[in-house]
């Protein structure tokens, strides 16, 4: 059977920050403070931006960093080259917690996201996407399991809200994995196997679901995110005014607007100049409902 193709909708979007992220990653969103949170990999740099006064704030870090997640009103858990680290969001001072990979330089963190039982999902990757070089793992009760190896570009690490499934997606092989997890622990309970195979334009990227179990996974290369059931069906694509879109994470008070990032990573000055949008971070009012992202809980540490 031939796979279903959707034309992409046009919905109504805002540039959130037009600076251009080399390599923008890892979007979170804080509820609590309403502030998205985003970074540039490759400019080793985190960015701020509370909702309500846009005023983007771009952090230096001292380290090659990809995702985040909130630990408490005061700190965040930022997922780097060399590990874990705890980051006091008032003076940005970083302290490692966990080494992840730190004795391998051919590696770097990647995409991750929070279980609703507060375990943290975080990836590595090659640092030229090398075949087989990546890994997912879990940060649970203070400590680090490794949960699947063997993978090239660890991406689309998201859950089902009841926390019973979880997926994630190698982007060399475009195929999205689902597996059956604790909801208690969100631990493994079974071994993954294969939702979908992506067979478009691009390839899988960051993903988020939202409050249905629908899963929104950033399409890098397409130019937009789809909309894929617990099921695999495409049920929606949405277009993104960028051709590398990378990581959506749903915002604000109703949590009814997606924040997307993107990139240039890759693009030569032709490319760029026919894709205006290349790097800028985007909210998309996309008329769907997302939900809060989890806190990580540190366990023992």
């Amino acid at each position: 059977m031939a796979p279903v193709t959707r034309s992409a909708e046009t919905v109504p979007v805002r540039i959130l920050d037009a600076a251009r992220c080399h390599l923008g990653e890892g979007s979170a969103y804080d509820a609590a403070s309403d502030t998205a949170w985003w970074f540039d990999i490759l400019g080793r740099t985190l960015h701020e931006a509370p909702l309500s006064t846009h005023r983007i704030a771009v952090h230096a870090l001292p380290v090659m960093a990809s995702a985040l997640a909130m630990v408490d009103d005061q700190r965040q858990l930022l997922v780097a080259e060399d590990g874990l680290h705890l980051r006091d969001i008032a003076t940005g001072h970083l302290e490692r917690l966990v080494a992840i990979e730190a004795e391998d330089a051919g590696t770097r963190s990647n995409d991750a996201r929070v279980h609703p039982s507060g375990t943290f999902w975080t990836s590595t990757m090659g640092r030229r996407a090398e075949k087989g070089a990546g890994s997912i793992y879990a940060f649970h009760n203070g400590a680090i399991t490794p949960l699947f190896t063997d993978l090239t570009i660890p991406n689309a690490i998201c859950f089902a809200p009841d926390g019973a499934t979880g997926y994630f997606a190698d982007s060399r092989e475009n195929q999205l994995y689902r597996v059956a997890l604790d909801p208690t622990t969100g631990l493994p309970t079974e071994a993954p196997t294969t939702l979908l195979r992506h067979a478009g334009p691009g390839g899988l990227d960051g993903a988020v679901t939202d409050a249905e179990g629908l899963i929104w996974c950033a399409i890098w290369g397409g130019g937009g995110v789809n909309v894929f059931s617990p099921a695999g069906a495409l049920v929606r694509r949405v277009a993104v005014p960028a051709s590398q879109p990378s990581c959506p994470v749903f915002v604000g008070e109703r949590f009814d607007r997606l924040l997307v990032t993107s990139a240039w990573e890759n693009m030569g000055a032709a490319l760029r100049a026919a894709d205006p949008g290349h790097g800028q971070t985007f909210l998309l009012d996309v008329g769907a409902r997302g939900r809060p992202e989890p806190r990580v809980r540190l366990g023992g540490l």
